[in-house]
Formats: structure tokens, sequence, C-alpha cells
């Protein structure tokens, strides 16, 4: 079961496309985060969104919110797909332990070996404040997560 609003988002530590280690607590009392899950990186759903949310990054700037994006795919897949797409926001990889952080948020799909569409605003206090999961085939609407953010 996915992690629930008004829940404490579980912390992680998880290397990005360029090999750097990010951790949710990084950006506790400073920043909004929109935890981003998704299957695999070069699909054709998921290229969709990741390249929505890079066209409309400001919305989330303008918000004092950090974008992270995870799938189980290796940092070296990560790295490739961000430069062919010009993803400029962190792609966290949750390969290894295989889905740990994907499991600790509720959205690893263990019959397919990776994540299904879950997204989580979580506000500066470490709190969820927002979520949604899709289905692997169904892509979601970014302009819930603006909404959910305009309301911290």
């Amino acid at each position: 079961m996915a992690i629930q609003v008004g829940e404490k988002a579980p912390d992680f530590e998880l290397k990005d496309n360029h090999g750097r280690t990010v951790r949710l607590s990084d950006f506790r009392g400073s920043k909004n985060v929109v935890l981003l899950f998704y299957p695999f990186a070069f699909t054709g759903v998921c290229t969709g969104e990741l390249c929505e949310l890079r066209d409309n990054l400001p919305a989330f700037a303008d918000r004092d919110t950090q974008l992270l994006a995870v799938s189980n795919d290796s940092i070296h897949t990560l790295r490739v797909f961000a430069e062919q797409e010009g993803l400029e926001y962190p792609l966290l990889s949750d390969f290894w332990p295989h889905g740990e952080v994907s499991r600790a948020y509720g959205v690893f799909a263990e019959d397919k070996g990776c994540a299904v569409r879950g997204t989580f605003v979580i506000d500066k206090e470490g709190v969820v404040r927002w979520t949604v999961v899709n289905a692997l085939p169904d892509a979601r609407d970014l302009n819930e997560y603006v909404k959910a953010l305009d309301t911290l």
C-alpha cells in the first residue's frame, strides 16, 4: 500500500544520473518536493511525462519545489536518457538494492520488477500532502501536482 497523505515521507539516499548522492532529507526545511516514481526510461508514456515536466520546470521553481524522478534503471541508463531528452532535474536510480525506495513508498510492482506511476507531494517538513498512484499504462496529469503545491 502506498504512503498516505499526512504520513512522514520515508527518507532515502539514492544516486542521481550524474552519480551524486541525493537524500530526501537534504530538502527538509528549505523546499517542497515532488517525488515521482516511473517504470522505465526510454518508454513511451514515461518519456512523455518526464518531457512534459521538463517543459514546465518553472511551475515547480516558482513554488519553491524540487522535482525528483525515480526509476529502477541504473544511473548509466538514466544519464543517457537525461542527455537524450534534455532533462535537467535529478533522475534517481532505485536500481540496487533493487526497488528498495519504491517498496518503502508502496509503489513497487513485484510482478513487473519496477515502480508503478506514484507521485508524492512532500512539504518542507517532510510530510506527504498529496499523492496519486496510477497503473503502468496511465499517464499522470501535471496540473494536479501544481494544484496540490498551491495548497501548501
